[in-house]
């Protein structure tokens, strides 16, 4: 297509109509702001959300002023603006273009927001991390460690001070805050203060109105909110499920659930008598990226590799198996999807243990004893889910050992994998506690409304991805379309519009308010890999 100039636009029309034809001077396109009404019952004046690590703007891992300036709330309120509110939206600012994300493990050196991050210099990959490649065998045989080519993944930046020192300590008015989203909260607490959960309170910390005795919904109550915003509840599931469901700890029950929940939502009304409000219920995490970017079958073998494993791994394994059959162990069903099989692809499945099968460590002994890791092993399939985190240990030895290889001779750590059963538990849970949900609006109809998050967070997965203000967003941490973060959690600027618009959707619906839904376009996409000579 050619491009054309101003110029050569206005020498083309003076030809055309004669010199004595006046031209008009071309102007750039005129900007009309969207407009909108807040109804006959909305007050924003004073607009407040509560939540977890959502409302806060928690993106890329961290919490970090660009991501806070994508926040849901503020970008409901811009929205709130154009239908006639006023007044400002004031977030507990935490002033750092590279955030805090927690600590280095036994250190107490932060962690900044991740970033994709393409090690070897050879140019962007794409977003997704790769598949760990398998190590490379010396003239011996040899698979010595730390010669994996690393995948791009998400990497941390390092950050000079945490949240609650330097210039990161909030300074601003906490009487006039609006945003009191703390990031990796669950709904229990937003009821209790910090100091017995040292979990949220470095957040929380930051802008509490008497730190260790204050509380997070008391804090916003304190405000006096004209009406709110409430996203709580993701965190109840979400940490269970990205940890591959290995610590049920950290599951909340249903009953407990029910009860922190209702509440919320009767202190609340109960402390604000004129104010309405939109609450959200739980998507389905297991359709993060972070639980497809890895996929099952990530592990490449080349035929000396496929070779060695079958003969070392697999040959004794498998025959195992059948002995276990023959003597009425284990039956053939069960054998069949224990036997493992590698072959020279990129395509070969995850060697994972499954704790649903038959465990056989009884019967490791004598010739069999090297065979007691795989107690309970077989490899992946379509329906088990890979987590993330599991891009950075595929292929890397364990314990220095470079033949017990993480994912191919060694199962993969139960933290890194949901398995069918896990994900059907998690889906249970999520349905109870969007039941609670749907209840407690239910019960106060005439004073909330439900932003349906599940429902069009299932839709836009179903299909890929949608057009909205005429680009593609997809429910991927891949560049330019994606609307996740480089956690793979975390929705990106775009994402969080995407995400404003389901909740205005919702307030429009229930209160005849019609404000303008937010343009996308006007937010940022999650960005391309870096290389040790760019930056962003």
């Amino acid at each position: 297509m050619k491009k054309y100039t101003k110029l050569s636009i206005l020498l083309s029309a003076a030809l055309i109509f004669g010199c004595a034809q006046e031209i008009d001077e071309l102007k750039d396109p005129e900007v009309v702001e969207p407009t909108g009404s807040l109804g006959a019952t909305i007050d924003a004046s004073n607009f407040v959300t509560i939540g977890n690590s959502l409302v806060a703007g928690y993106q890329a891992n961290a919490l970090f002023t660009d991501g806070q300036e994508e926040s849901i709330g503020k970008i409901i309120h811009r929205q709130m603006v154009y239908a006639g509110a006023t007044g400002d939206f004031n977030q507990p600012d935490i002033n750092s273009a590279n955030g805090f994300s927690g600590f280095i493990p036994s250190t107490t050196i932060p962690l900044g927001r991740l970033i994709l991050y393409d090690p070897d210099g050879t140019g962007p990959r794409s977003a997704g991390p790769a598949a760990a490649a398998t190590p490379a065998r010396d003239a011996s045989g040899t698979a010595p460690c730390n010669v994996l080519a690393t995948p791009a993944v998400p990497a941390p930046y390092n950050t000079a001070s945490s949240p609650l020192e330097g210039s990161w300590a909030f300074t601003g008015n906490k009487a006039e805050l609006n945003n009191f989203g703390v990031p990796g909260i669950t709904v229990g607490e937003l009821l209790v203060p910090t100091s017995p959960n040292p979990a949220f309170s470095t957040y929380y910390y930051r802008f509490a109105s008497n730190p260790g005795t204050s509380t997070i919904l008391g804090d916003a109550i304190a405000t006096n909110p004209t009406f709110f915003l409430v996203e709580i509840g993701n965190n109840d599931i979400l940490g269970y499920a990205t940890g591959g469901a290995s610590n049920p700890s950290i599951l909340t029950s249903q009953s407990d659930f029910n009860t922190r929940y209702n509440g919320v939502i009767a202190t609340l009304l109960g402390n604000l008598p004129n104010a309405e409000g939109v609450v959200a219920n739980i998507p389905n995490v297991t359709t993060i990226p972070f639980f497809f970017t890895v996929k099952w079958n990530a592990i490449p073998l080349d035929a000396t590799t496929a070779a060695t494993v079958t003969t070392s791994l697999a040959t004794p394994y498998n025959g195992f198996l059948q002995v276990m059959v023959t003597n009425g162990i284990i039956t053939a069903e069960e054998a069949a999807k224990r036997t493992l099989t590698y072959t020279a692809s990129a395509t070969n499945p995850i060697l994972i243990s499954d704790e649903t099968l038959t465990d056989l460590t009884p019967y490791m002994t004598g010739a069999a004893a090297a065979l007691a890791p795989y107690a309970r092993a077989r490899q992946t399939t379509l329906d088990d889910l890979i987590t993330l985190t599991a891009g950075s240990v595929l292929g890397t030895c364990v314990g220095g050992n470079p033949q017990a290889i993480n994912g191919v001779t060694m199962p993969l750590g139960d933290q890194y994998v949901l398995i069918p059963s896990e994900t059907q538990q998690i889906l249970t849970r999520t349905a109870e506690f969007n039941a609670i949900i749907a209840g407690a609006v239910t019960a106060n109809n005439t004073r909330l409304a439900l932003a349906d998050v599940n429902t069009a967070f299932t839709n836009f997965v179903a299909t890929k991805g949608t057009v909205v203000n005429g680009i593609l967003l997809t429910p991927s941490i891949t560049p330019p379309y994606a609307g996740f973060s480089e956690d793979g959690v975390h929705p990106n600027g775009r994402g969080y519009a995407f995400l404003a618009n389901i909740f205005i959707d919702a307030i429009n619906a229930k209160f005849g308010s019609s404000i303008p839904k937010a343009d996308i376009t006007q937010y940022r996409g999650t960005r391309t890999p870096l290389t040790p000579t760019s930056s962003y």
